[in-house]
């Protein structure tokens, strides 16, 4: 499998029906490069929801071939899945935005999260939730930094600008923090208890799940029953919201964290990755890799 999900580029060439962009564009696309066009889902602009949705990698494409990401030197992709990167946004900026940014954008959006003033939570702090706090910041809402330990405070807080951090550990700081949050983001992607966190919602709090979790998440009904609240979850986000967001982040200046590699240091950025070395995603220069000129290198 040869990944590559947050592609930004150059438009080289276009087809004769393309009308969305020209050569000269700079562009992104995200996760999703095809779906069925024909089912609720699509019909309503919320493409990643449909059931023949066509990943960008390790997928097969309509036309029978696979589908091999934008780790490469060049993609082709329907303009249907392709959004303009706005001016006064660097492509190494964009390319995080286009999977963790709509990722965490997406939800907020749909579920009514966005008016100043709320009070939300984000549990995890990766590559999905630095830029969850940023976001959710960037709308002027309170936020709290929810992890394990207490590693990240001087960077949840300092650096990403977070109002207040939360051991999950620290029984205490949990109680003392009871019913004070409107929504939590969970992108933590391995298993975990719900219950500790859903004392913390309010009143029709909602716990949004992000990360991909493969064992079954539990908790007691009453956590919920008692207080209106939801458990629930959200995919990526869609092409039209992949554009808001980055308009969005333009006109908040808002950014990504990221280190640019080039694609010579991708196993050594995979083990810092396994590390947790990294501040907060690794965005690979492809132009810059010199990729066919390596290709057509001989082998040593």
């Amino acid at each position: 499998m040869v990944p590559g999900h947050e592609v930004v580029g150059e438009v080289v060439e276009v087809g004769p029906e393309v009308s969305k962009h020209r050569v000269g564009d700079v562009v992104g696309v995200g996760v999703i490069v095809g779906c069925c066009r024909e089912c609720r889902p699509c019909k309503a602009n919320v493409e990643q929801y449909c059931n023949k949705r066509i990943w960008s990698y390790n997928d097969v494409y309509t036309d029978g071939q696979p589908t091999q990401g934008g780790f490469a030197s060049t993609m082709v992709v329907d303009q249907k899945f392709v959004v303009p990167i706005p001016a006064g946004l660097a492509p190494e900026q964009a390319a995080p935005l286009l999977c963790a940014g709509v990722t965490v954008y997406s939800p907020l959006k749909h579920f009514g999260l966005t008016a100043p003033g709320l009070r939300g939570g984000i549990l995890g702090l990766g590559g999905v939730g630095h830029m969850g706090v940023k976001v959710a910041k960037a709308m002027g809402h309170h936020v709290t930094v929810i992890s394990s330990s207490s590693r990240k405070r001087a960077e949840a807080m300092d650096e990403l600008g977070a109002d207040a951090y939360l051991v999950s550990s620290d029984a205490e700081a949990m109680a003392a923090a009871a019913d004070s949050l409107d929504y939590i983001i969970d992108t933590v992607p391995v298993h975990h208890p719900l219950e500790p966190y859903l004392a913390l919602l309010r009143l029709d709090g909602k716990h949004v799940l992000l990360g991909v979790v493969g064992e079954p998440l539990s908790f007691v009904a009453p956590m919920v029953m008692l207080g209106r609240k939801a458990v629930t979850g959200s995919f990526i986000g869609s092409v039209d919201e992949t554009a808001e967001l980055l308009r969005f982040c333009v006109d908040k200046g808002l950014t990504s964290q990221i280190e640019v590699v080039k694609m010579g240091y991708v196993n050594e950025a995979l083990e810092r990755l396994e590390r947790n070395d990294v501040r907060y995603r690794f965005v690979v220069d492809v132009v810059g890799s010199n990729i066919e000129e390596a290709a057509g290198a001989p082998a040593n």
